[in-house]
């Protein structure tokens, strides 16, 4: 079996779903392992464990599995935490590759040289098992890794390099964050000898992520869901979905309480650079006080008014009530994840799509 390990700061998932649907597309049985959901074969389920790399044991019980069941192609999704908690470990990755590198989980591992030693410490690993390793040309982090991993086993993608394919290929993958997720794709299923007709047939079943740039409606206005839980990716998601015209409406809350606290005032500045429309949310406290997280996002968006809505499900609600004819409502952070997670280590069931449904059910019918 073909163990394919993918890391980075973003795109992690998308890269995984979007080289499956190219296997599956070239009549390939995989397994997936991710932060949205864990598959092997036909029978697929969502995540709910609250790790992306669940420990004790569960990956190589999870491969073992994949094995029985036949699956040629392993995707598994590597986070730094992971890496620290030696779940990379005893695996035979055949094949491993770094999205991009910025600043994340700063609180949890004290500090960034500190995050990318986690992600090298499974570069590493991989290339002694004999590991292909995929780095991304265009992104400034990639340089820390060329320089400390051998030459002999790295090769480099970049969406610059995309081979030429029909504008429709490209219809659910919009942005030109995508880009660079395809261009990894590609370049992994041109390693593992797919043709360009599979390649592309893969682009064009594609149907979309879970959470990943959703759209739940589309006219009159459009509302939609995405996971953007960094600076770069909050900016990009904005101008990818900026209309000409008509409003932005943005929703949107910090990454956890206790956890990257620098990021807050950033998001603060980035929506009131793109955004017409402010509403600041809950989103996973943890132990933290909510509305201080609120205050400290707002403390970053300049002079422009903000709406506090703690309750999650009335800022969506506010957010759809208010929207015209033309207008984007975005609504970032949860993405597909299924709980919020609150004070004592409680978890609170939560679907970001269904809140938007019920909202555009309750502006129908408000009474």
């Amino acid at each position: 079996m073909c163990v394919i390990g993918i890391t980075g700061t973003k795109g992690k998932t998308s890269v995984i779903e979007i080289l499956n649907s190219m296997l599956t597309a070239a009549g390939k049985k995989t397994a997936i392992l991710s932060s949205l959901r864990m598959k092997i074969g036909e029978e697929s389920r969502k995540n709910l464990t609250g790790n992306t790399m669940p420990g004790r044991g569960f990956i190589p019980r999870f491969l073992r599995r994949a094995t029985k069941k036949g699956v040629e192609y392993a995707l598994i999704e590597v986070t730094s935490e992971g890496a620290v908690g030696h779940r990379h470990r005893f695996i035979n990755w055949s094949l491993v590759a770094l999205t991009n590198l910025h600043p994340e989980h700063i609180e949890s591992h004290g500090s960034l040289e500190n995050y990318r030693r986690a992600k090298l410490s499974f570069l590493e690993y991989a290339v002694k098992r004999g590991a292909k390793i995929f780095l991304n040309q265009n992104d400034s982090g990639s340089e820390y890794f060329w320089e400390r991993l051998p030459s002999s086993q790295t090769t480099f993608f970049s969406a610059a390099l995309l081979p030429d394919f029909p504008s429709g290929v490209f219809k659910v993958l919009k942005g030109d964050f995508n880009k660079d997720n395809i261009a990894l794709a590609v370049k992994i299923a041109e390693y593992l000898h797919l043709d360009k007709e599979t390649i592309q047939k893969g682009l064009l079943d594609f149907r979309g992520i879970p959470g990943r740039l959703e759209y739940v409606l589309k006219e009159p206005f459009a509302v939609i869901v995405d996971y953007a839980h960094t600076p770069d990716s909050l900016e990009a998601v904005y101008q990818t979905v900026k209309p000409k015209e008509g409003r932005l409406i943005c929703v949107l809350g910090a990454a956890g309480g206790g956890r990257d606290k620098w990021k807050r005032p950033v998001f603060g500045k980035i929506a009131s650079d793109y955004c017409e429309e402010i509403i600041l949310t809950n989103e996973d406290p943890f132990d933290e006080n909510p509305e201080l997280i609120l205050q400290e996002i707002a403390a970053g968006a300049k002079n422009k008014k903000v709406k506090k809505i703690l309750d999650r499900k009335n800022a969506i609600f506010e957010a759809v009530k208010t929207a015209e004819s033309g207008d984007v409502v975005i609504i970032t952070g949860k993405g597909s994840e299924p709980w919020i997670r609150v004070a004592h280590g409680k978890k609170i069931p939560w679907s970001e799509r269904v809140a938007v449904e019920e909202a555009l059910e309750k502006r129908k019918s408000p009474a």
